[in-house]
């Protein structure tokens, strides 16, 4: 071992770093956090189950009729914006929280995109 690294009884540890986790970890506000992300892990959980029965559902319709069910596409729509907003408040790219603790439903528009049919 070389003499250039200090031992650890000889590295100083500054208090502010330790100030500022001692605040982190008694903050209310973190472990409410946490409490909302829980319950938004189960949530989208929820949705990736209904959305697999909507993407089921819409394609036995297409199968059977040739034609796209639009009430299912909608809700395939509102459905993926709002797994978007639940990823995006538990990845803490927002600090607004989805439905059903803050914001409302998202809405189902989207862009009208070209179908090719085969």
């Amino acid at each position: 071992m070389g003499d250039d690294n200090p031992t650890v009884d000889h590295v100083a540890v500054e208090d502010t770093d330790s100030g500022k986790i001692e605040k982190n970890l008694k903050s209310r506000t973190t472990w409410l956090r946490l409490l909302f992300m829980c319950i938004f892990v189960l949530l989208i959980s929820l949705a990736g189950m209904v959305g697999s029965f909507v993407v089921i559902i819409g394609f036995l319709w297409v199968l059977f009729t040739g034609e796209i069910n639009r009430q299912l596409q909608q809700v395939g729509q509102s459905l993926a914006s709002y797994i978007y907003e639940i990823v995006r408040y538990l990845t803490f790219n927002s600090e607004q929280k989805p439905f059903p603790f803050g914001g409302d439903w998202p809405s189902a528009t989207f862009e009208e995109s070209a179908t090719s049919e085969d």
